[in-house]
């Protein structure tokens, strides 16, 4: 089990990796994004239309924080069922009401949790073990074969963890202690809209019918 979970970091630290390097360039600004089309669509417990819509939130908000802020704030964004998590730095208290007001005007936007700290743009070394206990947190909810580890988005800041998603009270309690028990994970922060059991049912899909055997040709 350990050599699975480590492979699987293994994985999200490289493709975490090529994703920093391809944006060094880049002002301090990360989208959390929702991926359109392929397998996570399919997964996914929002619609494909509110996948969509969070996509355009993260891209819109982050297109006016860079003409507006620029590169003086560090700020992810981070959209699930047009509710935008913001995590960074930003270098006064006005500057964090800024990011706030400005994300608030983005179409499609209900709301947006403020986690902002006011302080100095945390560090490569601080940015990269965030990284790593992101990948970590990811390779335990996947191996938690109670949960089903797409129904979570995971970021972490400055080893706070926060998880969104749209679970069930069960799934919530039974991610977060799988997340507390997470090396590096120093607070959890649960952002999660609760549904019920049989809302959760309603979203699985059916089970396959099974197919009738086909009749075999008798011996003449």
């Amino acid at each position: 089990m350990k050599c699975v979970v480590m492979k699987r970091l293994v994985l999200s630290v490289g493709a975490a990796t090529l994703l920093c390097g391809a944006l060094t360039a880049c002002v301090p600004l990360v989208v959390g994004g929702a991926v359109a089309g392929g397998s996570l669509v399919a997964t996914d417990r929002r619609t494909s239309g509110t996948q969509l819509e969070d996509e355009g939130i993260e891209l819109r908000a982050s297109s006016r924080l860079r003409s507006e802020v620029g590169d003086r704030a560090h700020v992810n964004l981070t959209s699930y069922s047009r509710q935008v998590l913001l995590t960074g730095e930003v270098p006064t208290a006005q500057d964090k009401q800024l990011v706030e007001q400005i994300v608030m005007r983005v179409e499609n936007v209900n709301s947006v949790v403020n986690e902002l700290a006011v302080m100095g743009n945390a560090g490569l070394t601080q940015r990269s073990s965030d990284t790593l206990v992101t990948g970590r947190v990811k390779a335990m909810l996947v191996d938690a074969r109670d949960l089903s580890s797409n129904a979570f988005k995971v970021v972490t800041e400055r080893g706070t963890t926060y998880l969104l998603g749209r679970v069930t009270q069960r799934e919530a309690d039974r991610a977060t202690a799988v997340v507390r028990a997470t090396p590096g994970v120093q607070k959890v922060v649960r952002i999660f809209e609760i549904i019920s059991e049989d809302e959760l049912a309603r979203m699985l899909p059916a089970p396959a019918k099974p197919q009738p055997a086909a009749n075999k040709p008798s011996a003449g």
